[in-house]
């Protein structure tokens, strides 16, 4: 491209409010709960949070021999949000306050862990019998300081009533678990405005998703390669795409010439502004609040799973 359309394409977008990217961030590996792997871009020594976010994990993908599934056995949450939405695999879950369910490809689990649960979640006992594919996220959002201990709350949304919509051309697709997109709106509530959509773009599509100058945003490839922005920054499989707040409006593109569908989840929201002081599966405001969120889970006051 010569420079005069480059600066052309580039005072165009930025009439149009359009993000550019702040940076691209790579993912780690590293075992979680009973020695499962997971690709982490976020926290890292190098990177700790993303204001409201927290921590972003994909697990997988996987094929797992009979047998070789493992999940995260009880363990405890309090003061934000986990967020599991599933891909591939089967996934059974149960915590300290009674509450069962099951996670199936597509279907999302949001839940509110607020003052606090013991939760469990395994592969579902045909699938660690048979094995299979394995894929899916969880993401940590956190809770502002007025919400840290509240009630624990699930929003279980299968995928049938995930909110899904394509464009015009039939080259993008969106699952729309948080937020707006393509006229489509979540069924999901949230304590704090989020964003969380899950596109599909075929080779030649593009995908231009409003986003208030306010949030924080970021996309994580999936699977893939596209241009991300208003510079069509490229990144590929494995990668987080920070977007800085220059605009209100996202751009991701997947080229004509490339050979495969382009998954990305955009992901953005206001961040809180409030002091974040984190140990383990406690994210709390303060040294003291995470001292007593030790207490009262060693004391046995978030319960316990009845096996």
């Amino acid at each position: 491209m010569s420079m005069v359309s480059e600066t052309k394409r580039n005072e165009e977008t930025r009439a149009g409010g359009r993000r550019t990217v702040a940076g691209v961030v790579n993912s780690v590996e590293t075992l979680e709960g009973a020695g499962f792997l997971v690709r982490r871009p976020f926290p890292k020594a190098s990177f700790s949070e993303f204001d409201p976010f927290l921590l972003l994990d994909e697990m997988g993908p996987m094929e797992l021999a009979p047998g070789e599934a493992k999940g995260a056995p009880d363990h405890p949450h309090r003061g934000f949000e986990p967020v599991t939405y599933l891909l591939s695999g089967d996934m059974e879950h149960k915590d300290s306050r009674g509450h069962s369910g099951r996670l199936r490809p597509g279907d999302v689990q949001w839940m509110t862990a607020g003052a606090g649960v013991i939760h469990s979640e395994m592969p579902a006992r045909e699938f660690a019998r048979h094995g299979g594919r394995m894929h899916g996220f969880q993401l940590w959002v956190n809770l502002p300081k007025l919400d840290k201990m509240t009630k624990p709350r699930y929003q279980e949304i299968p995928n049938s009533q995930i909110p899904k919509a394509t464009s015009a051309d039939g080259l993008v697709m969106v699952s729309v678990i948080a937020g707006e997109a393509m006229g489509a709106k979540a069924v999901i509530e949230t304590r704090t405005p989020i964003i969380y959509l899950h596109y599909r773009i075929e080779p030649g599509g593009a995908a231009v998703q409003q986003v208030p100058a306010a949030y924080n945003a970021f996309a994580y490839v999936v699977d893939g390669e596209g241009l991300f922005g208003a510079e069509g920054e490229r990144a590929g499989d494995g990668h987080m795409v920070l977007f800085a707040q220059d605009g209100d409006e996202v751009r991701i593109e997947n080229p004509a010439d490339a050979k495969a569908t382009l998954e990305v989840l955009l992901i953005a929201g206001v961040p809180l502004n409030e002091p974040v002081a984190r140990y383990g599966p406690f994210v709390m405001n303060t040294p003291a609040e995470i001292r007593q969120a030790i207490e009262d889970y060693r004391l046995g006051r978030m319960g316990a799973i009845n096996s």
